[in-house]
């Protein structure tokens, strides 16, 4: 036993001894002591104390027992149990506090982030309407005090239970035929433990009046008229109430009498029962709610105001915008900064593209989610698609020595244009290759710390050693593969023998110990996941779902997001992250967020990850956060003001997706600020259902556009999202746009430590709701259903070939609401990549659709949009894709004009029947039959292309290598 005890207790050291290494490696050791001297102080004080008021309670019942008791029955029964009692008797009332203590300790080891902010709150400056309290009082002080109070109870009501059972085991509570015997120090012990309780259950009422305040039982959170006018007064009462009964029982245990504080006990029941219930109640049901409306307007006042403040909602600008559906010539002229920077490169479509031109090996990949960010390339700032190329150690040779020791890192980023592609459909790289070259200047392209490195690594020799890690290819056509050894300080040392022994515990690894590759210069680097990193050097924080990398200052860095969350602030609604951050892309381009309920929330902490050696550092971006002030204070030498960020960093820092997200479903109904509307719920918006998505109510994603919104004076770096009308559970989609929602995504202003003053703005289009401009959802309808684009997208999936419908872009520009989805086209082989092949283009009821985006919009905007647009260049250049005829026109261009014809020629037989000109039906009629048989024609000269178009490319792909 002793050596198994000692055995389990050097395994549970080992895996604390692994965690000091590791935070002490990355300079974080104060958050690991820190956090667990707060847990082990908790611990120890809630043990002492809820062990000391049992044992104590034991030990007065135990020696308070009478010494002669008249002998009964049912006496002997609990004689004979105190017989088998005693030898263990000793043990029991000491075991019995310690397991009790045990529990209650480690409960409270989980109110350590509660504890901390109590004890280093920071005011807001600002109080709630009800109390004229600042609002740390409830986010801070309120949590803590109730968790004190709430603990006391379960200390006093354990401890009494403890006591009265002793006190009936020896005695001093007994059933006789006269009735109860209850002998003076047991009728003490009753009266302390029934007055304490008494006492923490007044506090208790006390504190359930600022509660309210954060209520969700009724219609809207917080305190509301009933709550206001007939719960906080009783609440008050019922505290006043149980104080005066808890002196009536010290009176009795002093006089020996206890019918005042069974008549007190029995009053404080009845009142809590009417004045806690029955009155409110009354109240609501017979005043509030036939007067609903006008009562609670001061309090869904209230909610409305505080709510906006809690997520940062208060400064969103609202701009009117009376859409227009007409699409005329020219319109888009003044939009050339928004024009230009339409992405066409769908970050989570060409995935397959990145890996098939520059995957290079098998053991590298890229994720199924790219990223979307921006450079300056020579002056300009162009919207970006990048990715890290990680390594994939499936495609690593099985063996501890291939996937711990030789395979460690990945190679460089790759990135692509967003706005144009190459005439063939490929991604137009700006950065790419082995060794990486292209605008984005030198930089470390190794990559050890990643969304996909293997669990661990050991890494590291001395200055003279062979390098053994497979570093890259020579180059991106070579079979040759060069070496390399980590020279970072990525982390904690394996060179010693006690160290492997520690981590051989840890990932249960006999080849630690074992292996000659294990040298003194050996580092062990593991928690390589960025967002896993930051969770563990800043566990107060909430990451955010999606860490992104950049190139900065000549380093790969992830960049990742904290939110400071609280679900306390008062008047404020909830929202549940998990559901409110969910899209069509969570679990691909972002990890899902916990399932807590929040009513505050502000992007606090930006924090870096560097993709060679691991160090993280966070930046305290918020702060004038309140919470985020008490972090620093808690912890000081792990935070770092952004004035500290230099401007290339800055530069690449952007609004969060996943506040961005909830923003936005409060929004769907906090755009409305008066309380009337408010309450009639007559303006609710809904985000919309993704389109591209079939038969699936998951929620369109935001997407990142650069964009001019009307009012801004240049295009920005923007976080965008539509609305539609409110949808109700199991209801119907009524898909028009009835808003438009940006958040101002770019922080950098070119100056290191300076963030942009617009950074962050919240600018929010209302549409009139009596001009039906589509919505995502009739726009992708328009889409599928144009019989121009359902034959040309037929045409494109023959041959085996796959339609990929890219995302759907949503675009205020010519004054109205432009919609623009790339069309990929991927073949059946296995090798094959999605290519961009079409432009489809949306703005009132014309649809466009060409090889590129400028000659869709000139489709629809009456043959010249005015636009300037990235794939301008590429007009002209694009490919022939087999469903062009002679004549330089194609026979897609006729059967759309034959169509159109038709339809005109239906409509004007029509109306020559309405006014009974049957001479010009005759004409119409024949204009139609025309019209027919040019459509039929141009079928066939398609049908006719595409099968030498797909018999031309089975040729080449039967004749194409990798």
């Amino acid at each position: 036993m002793v050596v198994a005890v000692l055995v389990i207790g050097f395994v549970y050291f080992s895996q604390v001894y692994a965690d000091v290494l590791w935070y002490n490696q990355l300079g974080f050791l104060e958050v690991f002591v820190k956090e667990n001297l707060t847990r082990l102080g908790l611990f120890a004080g809630a043990f002492v104390v809820m062990a000391a008021c049992v044992f104590f309670s034991i030990r007065a019942a135990y020696t308070s027992r009478p010494i002669y008791a008249p002998d009964s029955s049912m006496q002997d029964n609990l004689n004979r149990y105190q017989a088998q009692l005693e030898p263990v008797r000793k043990l029991l009332m000491i075991g019995i506090p310690v397991v009790v203590g045990g529990f209650a300790g480690t409960a409270a080891m989980s109110m350590w982030e509660q504890t901390l902010l109590f004890f280093n709150r920071h005011d807001f400056g600002q109080t709630d309407p009800e109390f004229n309290m600042d609002y740390s009082f409830y986010l801070n002080t309120l949590p803590f005090i109730g968790f004190i109070v709430g603990f006391l109870i379960s200390v006093v009501v354990i401890s009494g239970i403890a006591g009265l059972l002793t006190h009936y085991l020896y005695g001093g509570i007994r059933l006789e035929e006269k009735g109860i015997f209850v002998s003076r120090p047991a009728r003490i012990h009753i009266a302390v433990i029934a007055a304490s309780f008494l006492l923490l259950q007044a506090a208790n009422f006390w504190l359930d009046r600022y509660n309210t305040l954060q209520s969700t039982s009724g219609a809207w959170t917080g305190a509301l008229y009933t709550d206001v006018h007939a719960v906080i007064p009783t609440k008050a009462i019922l505290a006043v109430a149980s104080i005066i009964v808890a002196l009536l029982f010290i009176v009795s245990a002093i006089i020996g009498r206890w019918r005042l504080p069974i008549i007190g006990t029995a009053m404080l029941v009845i009142t809590a029962i009417v004045a806690g219930g029955v009155y409110p109640w009354i109240v609501q049901r017979y005043q509030v709610i036939p007067s609903e409306q006008t009562l609670e307007r001061e309090y869904i006042q209230r909610n409305i105001d505080l709510t906006r403040e809690a997520y940062g909602l208060a400064d969103t600008e609202v701009i009117p915008y009376d859409a227009t559906v007409d699409a005329n010539a020219g319109a888009l002229a003044a939009d050339a900064g928004t024009t230009s920077n339409i992405r066409l490169l769908d970050p989570n479509v060409v995935s397959d593209a990145f890996g098939q031109l520059q995957q290079f090996r098998q053991y590298y990949q890229f994720p199924e989610n790219l990223n979307v960010d921006r450079y300056d390339v020579e002056g300009d700032v162009q919207d970006t698609v990048i990715a890290v190329r990680e390594l994939n150690i499936d495609g690593v040779p099985a063996g501890w020595v291939n996937e711990h020791v030789l395979y460690t890192h990945g190679y460089g980023v790759v990135a692509a244009r967003g706005s144009t592609v190459q005439p063939d459909g490929k991604p137009s790289f700006m950065e790419s290759g082995i060794p990486s070259s292209g605008v984005l200047g030198d930089y470390e392209p190794r990559v050890y710390f990643g969304e996909s490195s293997p669990d661990y690594s050991v890494v590291g020799a001395p200055e003279d050693a062979d390098p053994v890690e497979i570093d890259r290819p020579q180059t991106g056509n070579s079979s040759d593969d060069s070496q390399t050894t980590f020279r970072g300080d990525g982390g904690p040392s394996v060179g010693n023998i006690f160290n492997q022994l520690v981590y051989a515990i840890k990932f249960q690894s006999t080849e630690l110990l074992l292996s000659d590759f294990v040298n003194e210069d050996s580092q062990i680097l593991y928690d390589r996941d960025p967002r896993e990193r930051v969770e563990k050097v800043a566990p107060y924080l909430t990451v955010d779902g999606n860490a992104y990398p950049a190139v900065v200052d000549g380093r790969v860095k992830w960049i990742v997001d904290g939110y400071t969350t609280s679900s306390n602030f008062p008047y404020s609604t909830q929202q549940e992250l998990a559901s409110a951050t969910t899209d069509s892309l969570t679990g691909g381009a972002s990890a899902a967020l916990p399932a807590d309920r929040v009513n505050y929330i502000r992007n606090a902490v930006k924090a870096t990850v560097d993709a060679y050696d691991g160090s993280v550092t966070l930046y305290a971006w918020d702060d004038a956060d309140p919470l985020l002030q008490a972090w620093q204070d808690v912890f000081p030498s792990t935070l770092k003001p952004y004035s500290e960020m230099s401007a290339d960093l800055m530069a690449h820092v952007r609004y969060p997706e996943d506040q961005f997200k909830v923003q936005r479903e409060l929004l769907g109904r906090y755009h409305v600020t008066d309380a009337q509307s408010f309450y009639q719920n007559d303006d609710a918006w809904s985000v919309p259902s993704d389109p591209t998505r079939t038969n699936s109510d998951v929620k369109q994603p935001p997407y990142y556009l650069s964009l001019q919104m009307p009012g801004q004076e240049k295009a920005a770096f923007s976080l965008t999202t539509p609305f539609i009308p409110f949808v109700a559970a199991n209801g119907e989609a009524r898909n028009v746009l009835y808003g438009f929602l940006a958040a101002d995504a770019d922080a950098g202003t070119g100056t290191a430590g300076e963030k942009a003053d617009s950074y962050g703005t919240l600018r929010l289009l209302e549409l009139p709701t009596d001009t039906a401009v589509p919505g995502p959802g009739q726009a992708q309808n328009r889409f599928n259903s144009d019989p121009t684009v359902s034959n040309a997208l037929n045409l494109l999936r023959q041959g085996a070939s796959e339609v990929i419908n890219g995302n759907l872009l949503s675009l205020p520009v010519g004054g109205g609401m432009l919609y623009v989805q790339p069309v990929y086209v991927q073949s059946s082989g296995a090798s094959s990549y999605p290519t961009l092949q079409r432009v489809l283009v949306n703005f009132g009821e014309k649809v466009g659709f060409a090889p590129t985006l400028d000659e869709a919009l000139n489709q629809v905007f009456g043959g010249d949009s005015g636009a300037v647009t990235g794939d301008q260049e590429n007009v002209g250049n694009t490919p022939d894709t087999g469903i062009e005829v002679p004549g330089g026109t194609t026979a897609q261009a006729d059967l759309s004009t034959a169509l159109a014809d038709a339809g005109a020629a239906i409509k004007e037989g029509q109306d020559a029947l309405a006014s009974g000109d049957f001479a010009a039906y005759g004409a119409a009629q024949d204009k139609l039959n025309a019209a027919i048989q040019r459509a039929i024609a141009a079928e066939d000269k398609i049908a006719g292309g595409a099968a030498a178009g797909a018999a031309q490319e089975d040729g080449a792909d039967g004749g194409s290598g990798e």
